[in-house]
């Protein structure tokens, strides 16, 4: 990775800053409005059930938060980002959803998380382990903080490798994801998105990954001709 491409991740907090109140409708209409139906699917990998703790790392504005706590009465959720421009959008989108006491918005550093082992049920993250400067770490710091069968689900973009459609998808990842994300948000360095995508490592890779990281990785799920992948495991009985 060259010192532009660790510069940008590393500063893309204020980044997201800047771009914070637009930040769900860009993702509406780069991911052409499927962005929702996999974070409905990352959920669901989770199977809840009455009282569980989950948290959320990479929350952003808390579409995910949300969407977890909305699917049982019962499950309370912590989201976790490094951005304090879009932790405030996510703090509103709690009210107005009169969500306060079930869904708890904190700043916070994946890679340093400040809770104790087995603290949490589940974990998810989503769209955010690409722009962590230390995966393996944050890997690490996941398997610690999720109990012993608590399940784990990290959604990420993904580059189309294989089958008819992938030129196609590849085409929208390279240049229609840059170009909208740029003209939408005002942000030139939105542009590093498609660097980022191309760069993370192929599913079977980041999944070898997580299992040096402490995770039993049950299942690895491809969604939309590839263009984003969701993986699910547990805390490893050997970390």
């Amino acid at each position: 990775m060259s010192n532009v491409d660790n510069s940008v991740r590393m500063g893309s907090g204020a980044m997201f800053d800047r771009i914070a109140s637009r930040y769900d409708t860009l993702n509406r209409v780069i991911s052409l409005g499927i962005d929702q139906r996999w974070r409905r699917r990352t959920v669901e990998s989770l199977q809840l059930t009455s009282g569980h703790r989950v948290l959320d790392l990479a929350t952003g504005t808390g579409d995910l938060a949300v969407m977890i706590a909305k699917s049982l009465s019962t499950v309370t959720v912590v989201g976790s980002d490094p951005s304090e421009g879009m932790l405030a959008v996510g703090r509103d989108k709690v009210r107005a959803r009169a969500l306060e006491g079930r869904v708890v918005m904190e700043a916070g550093d994946a890679q340093a998380l400040p809770y104790p082992d087995a603290s949490f049920d589940a974990l998810t993250m989503a769209f955010g382990i690409r722009n962590v400067p230390d995966r393996a770490k944050a890997l690490r710091e996941m398997a610690r903080v999720v109990r012993p069968g608590g399940r784990i689900a990290i959604l990420e973009l993904s580059e189309p490798r294989g089958g008819l459609i992938a030129p196609l998808a590849r085409f929208h990842v390279h240049t229609v994801v840059p170009a909208l994300g740029a003209l939408l948000s005002g942000e030139r360095e939105y542009r590093y998105l498609q660097e980022s995508i191309a760069k993370f490592p192929a599913p079977e890779s980041f999944a070898s990954l997580m299992r040096e990281s402490g995770h039993d990785v049950l299942s690895i799920e491809p969604m939309t001709f590839g263009t984003v992948c969701l993986y699910v495991s547990t805390p490893s009985a050997k970390a």
